[in-house]
């Protein structure tokens, strides 16, 4: 009989192996010699590949392992190494990326399958907003951008654009106004933040002022109001109030005056401008004459002081002079006389009334 001791091998024994033969003869007879079998695996493995979607991090950044897309990989003896081509990915890789797995058995066999890996950034950027001043210009309007109320927002790979809400200002909105910044990245991903835009309006109104003449009255007095003078005061947002000073006058006054002219602007803002106001008294004096009776004297003479037929003469500032065109008079006006009282006023303004003179 012919008999070895291995008959079967596995992948333990993979490599010489020393096998016994043993011949047997029919009268009892042994004999053995010795024989190397040599086992060889020269099977590849059997490998399996998976797709797979990863998230980049919020560095913009994201690793994988062969473990990550083998799909179940198996071979006879055992799997010695497992790698992937590709292992690390960014931003610049956002999308579909083809890796290739290499799988090596414990002998050396080895094979290789694809897979796609995509690559996904789902993480929104950071939106950092800052709170800004800004000023009316004067026309009333202000103006910003974006970038304008930007505190430095960031992304995980890089931000695509920015956009406010609200980026022009006028008279209606001077205060806090709350705009939204919307930041975009690179892959479409948005976030939003909210800034304080405090609108100030520091532009002075314009002032424009216009002489004038007034007239004193009957009783002395003149008044003005700002419109009187104001020749077109405007502001950017218009005026709220005006008023000038001062605003009355009176006999003291007649001439040139320099009176200012206010204007406050709906936000608080003034100007100011002079204007000369010219104040004349045109109104005559009221003359008022009493008769006088006179007696001729030894010399045949007789006469009067002016007060005398001055009867209560007055104006509406003061009375400068009086005056008579006669106050003598002798045996040739015996009878009636008629004299004229001339009043004329500081300012210049004259009136006349007569009075009979009987000389007897």
């Amino acid at each position: 009989s012919l008999e070895i001791d291995i008959d079967s091998f596995d992948c333990s024994m993979v490599g010489p192996n020393t096998v016994t033969l043993t011949v047997t003869d029919v009268n009892g007879n042994v004999s053995t010699c010795t024989s190397t079998a040599t086992v060889e695996d020269n099977v590849d493995p059997l490998l399996s590949c998976q797709n797979i979607t990863v998230q980049l991090d919020a560095n913009g950044q994201v690793s994988i392992t062969a473990i990550d897309v083998d799909n179940g990989s198996t071979d006879a003896c055992g799997i010695a190494d497992m790698s992937v081509d590709i292992t690390d990915f960014d931003c610049t890789t956002v999308g579909v990326n083809q890796v290739t797995l290499t799988v090596t058995d414990v002998n050396g066999n080895f094979d290789i399958c694809q897979a796609v890996v995509t690559v996904l950034d789902t993480v929104p950027p950071t939106a950092v907003c800052q709170d800004i001043t800004i000023q009316l210009d004067a026309t009333g309007t202000a103006t910003i951008v974006a970038a304008d109320v930007d505190g430095g927002s960031t992304d995980n790979c890089a931000i695509d654009a920015i956009a406010i809400d609200q980026n022009t200002f006028d008279c209606t909105e001077v205060g806090d106004n709350i705009v939204t910044l919307t930041v975009v990245d690179v892959n479409g991903n948005t976030s939003t933040c909210e800034a304080t835009v405090t609108v100030e309006d520091n532009v002075n109104p314009n002032a424009n002022c216009d002489d004038i003449t007034i007239y004193l009255d009957a009783n002395g007095m003149a008044a003005i109001d700002a419109s009187d003078i104001n020749a077109g005061s405007d502001a950017n947002c218009g005026v709220d109030t005006v008023f000038v000073n001062p605003n009355t006058f009176t006999c003291a006054e007649v001439g040139n005056n320099t009176v200012t002219l206010t204007v406050i602007d709906n936000n608080g803002n003034i100007s100011t401008c002079t204007a000369n106001v010219e104040v004349l008294d045109t109104i005559s004096p009221t003359a008022l004459c009493q008769d006088l009776t006179l007696q001729l004297n030894t010399n045949g003479q007789t006469g009067f002081n002016i007060p005398e037929i001055n009867n209560g003469s007055f104006d509406n500032c003061a009375i400068a002079g009086l005056a008579v065109d006669q106050t003598t008079f002798d045996c040739d006006e015996v009878g009636d006389n008629t004299v004229t009282l001339t009043v004329t006023d500081v300012n210049g303004n004259i009136s006349t009334c007569t009075s009979i003179i009987t000389v007897q």
